[in-house]
């Protein structure tokens, strides 16, 4: 049979190019092979780090008579949930409708014209846990397409309709000062007290909404939402969520107290925890927040960086079929290597014990409290890390998305002026030049590469949203116009393309893009930014860095793109935490920072003092006086032949400074 994966830029199709099954990538010609066949579509989606995708691929995919059955009575579609997010978010939405949950792998049953009839998630080779075979299932579907196939195609298209009636645009609702307190006060009220973090288990980190409470902290001085902060940052960073050896955290715990991981790790996770904790070291002075940002930066550029100088998407659950292998320790494993006193030491330390904490006697590595002994720390360290690299490692999905590379630059380049690391501002740039040279195809965004070669799914509104918010985060690191125009002509786009009828709401795919059985629109935070909150944010900063004959527009697009998230705001802010950071740099500001001078190194002296004072949400850019194609620093002449800083809240500018003191005045005032 044609091998129609092998040519893939995902590595999740390119594990299953050699399956018994005859998979199709989704395209017209899938569906119109359902069509001609007159039978249904079998669609399988999921992503390269999910475990459960992996074990229902060895026990199905991978077997002769499963594959037999879905061969004879299927056109089957193999859809990497990453690169085609609308597909995903469609059909999701249709699982969730049909069954009350969802998740990866999704197994769904389509018309010929893509819509769906029967929709679950994983299913077993043998009937258990009161489901069925996934044998049992393929006959049962294949049984009722040939007996009642007006019946599935009047119930597929009542689902579609169905989803469209749910899935409208949320009513405006002001997002004042009153939402905002009542949105901290739920969160509080929803805090996990012991641990940290929100509800019960699995718990899944936060990063959005500690950013949206670090900002309101820093707006009204409230210490509760500063508390929540903290509590959520020290649970997380202390668990074996967090990889106490290498940096970087697991997608979320299967415990209430951050102690079991899922052990995949994902960029979007880790760009989006490294503004949080950055944001989090030089607003409170933390040494712990500054060890795991920093940590978090080194096993991004280490171990998610490719060769073309962008971000990989994450690294797999599994290594060789088995959940964790590569993370998890014995008592006797750590003495085997350290020795017997450092190897008790090292157990204590990090709370592996006889029982275990995870499966089979073995431990995920905790570190409730800091070593008491650095140099020991040091050594220890190091020994079980070159040990660790000795075991089979997980596979790694090398593929760029153009979203989650935007989330990655912003993070480095917000970090790396704050905490004053010039290399971290260094590897953002090298990740947004690579998006601009290889996703930029005739003027529009694509959503992935692989080894420098672009793909053909279509970038969506996180794309683009995500892309140019990290552009502008460059613009103000390094002061280069570039990056601020090719950011407003991603937003010109993302307006023009992805706005919806109603004012304020944005479908998640293009105008001109493939048309599928529903345009997704969902406005939900939930592990990344929904596409129209990342491109409210994009909007605000842009607003205070283009020039005049954009910025109201850009701001005006942001506040109506916020009322119309204000109800999800109001009653589910776990589920809106980036809206509410925007809503709150909507109420903290405009806040412009201008620094100009001929003297580079005066004028990064002021940049990050500026940078470690001001708010979340502001504006901080410097560069030469006049330069060309920068509009914030227009106007704004030196002061006495020195650098000089401009500082402009609400519309109104104070006299400008010359000294870091005077600045630090000025700011916080």
């Amino acid at each position: 049979m044609p091998n129609r994966l092998a040519s893939s830029t995902s590595p999740y199709l390119l594990q299953h190019a050699d399956n018994p099954v005859d998979w199709w990538q989704w395209s017209p010609e899938a569906l119109e092979e359902a069509r001609r066949r007159d039978v249904p579509i079998l669609l399988s989606v999921g992503y390269a780090a999910c475990h459960w995708c992996h074990v229902m691929a060895h026990e199905s995919f991978e077997d002769d008579d499963t594959a037999a059955l879905m061969n004879s009575n299927f056109v089957n579609i193999k859809v990497d949930r990453e690169e085609r997010p609308d597909l995903d978010a469609v059909y999701m939405t249709a699982t969730q409708a049909m069954t009350g949950h969802g998740g990866w792998p999704m197994t769904c049953f389509l018309t010929p014209d893509g819509k769906p009839f029967h929709c679950g998630t994983y299913y077993p080779p043998v009937p258990a846990h009161g489901m069925p075979s996934f044998k049992q299932l393929l006959a049962a579907v294949t049984q009722a397409w040939h007996e009642r196939p007006d019946e599935l195609r009047e119930g597929a298209g009542q689902i579609v309709d169905h989803i469209a009636k749910q899935t409208g645009p949320l009513s405006e609702h002001t997002v004042d000062e009153k939402t905002i307190s009542a949105a901290v006060a739920k969160l509080r009220q929803e805090t996990d007290p012991g641990h940290g973090g929100f509800g019960g288990a699995p718990k899944f980190p936060p990063s959005m909404v500690l950013e949206f409470l670090l900002r309101h902290y820093e707006r009204t001085g409230s210490p509760e939402a500063l508390s929540i902060v903290e509590l959520a940052a020290e649970g997380m960073g202390r668990g074996g969520i967090y990889d106490q050896l290498a940096g970087g955290f697991a997608r979320y715990s299967v415990d209430e107290a951050w102690v079991v991981p899922h052990f995949e790790k994902m960029l979007y996770d880790n760009a989006l925890l490294l503004r949080a904790y950055a944001h989090l070291a030089r607003r409170t002075g933390s040494a712990f927040a500054l060890r795991i940002a920093g940590e978090t930066a080194d096993f991004l550029l280490r171990d998610l960086r490719t060769e073309q100088g962008g971000f990989a998407a994450s690294f797999d659950a599994d290594t060789d079929g088995v959940e964790g292998l590569t993370y998890v320790w014995t008592p006797g494993q750590l003495a085997e290597v350290l020795g017997p006193e450092d190897g008790r030491w090292a157990a204590e330390l990090f709370r592996v014990t006889a029982e275990g904490t995870f499966e089979q006697g073995a431990s995920t590595l905790q570190l409730p409290t800091d070593p008491d002994d650095a140099t020991r720390w040091v050594r220890v360290r190091s020994a079980l890390l070159e040990e660790r690299g000795r075991r089979p490692q997980p596979g790694r999905d090398d593929k760029v998305v153009a979203a989650w590379n935007g989330l990655a630059i912003t993070a480095l380049a917000e970090a790396g002026v704050a905490l004053e690391r010039p290399d971290w501002v260094e590897a953002a740039v090298e990740a947004a030049s690579l998006l601009l040279d290889k996703h930029l195809v005739d003027g529009r965004l694509r959503r992935s590469s692989r080894d420098g070669t672009v793909g053909d799914a279509a970038g969506v509104l996180e794309d683009y949203a995500c892309l140019a918010d990290g552009l502008l985060a460059l613009h103000q690191a390094t002061g280069e116009s570039l990056w601020l125009a090719a950011a407003t002509t991603l937003l010109d786009t993302a307006l023009a393309r992805f706005a919806s009828e109603t004012p304020g709401a944005f479908h998640d795919t293009a105008d001109d893009a493939e048309a599928l059985v529903h345009r997704p629109s969902d406005p939900t935070d939930n592990a990344s930014p929904s596409g129209a909150s990342a491109l409210a944010a994009a909007l605000l900063t842009a607003s205070a860095l283009a020039g005049p004959d954009r910025a109201s527009a850009y701001r005006e697009a942001c506040e109506q793109a916020v009322r119309r998230a204000g109800v999800l705001a109001e009653q589910a802010p776990r589920f809106a935490g980036h809206w509410l950071g925007v809503a709150e740099a909507l109420l903290a500001g405009p806040l412009q920072v201008a620094v100009v001078g001929k003297d580079a190194i005066a004028r990064a002296e002021l940049l990050v003092q500026a940078a470690r004072t001001v708010h979340g949400g502001a504006v901080v850019l410097a560069g030469q006086p006049e330069a060309e194609g920068v509009p914030l620093l227009s106007d704004r002449p030196l002061v006495g032949g020195e650098p000089a800083a401009y500082v402009c809240r609400g519309y109104v500018c104070e006299r400008p400074v010359t000294t870091t003191d005077d600045l630090a005045t000025v700011l916080a005032s």
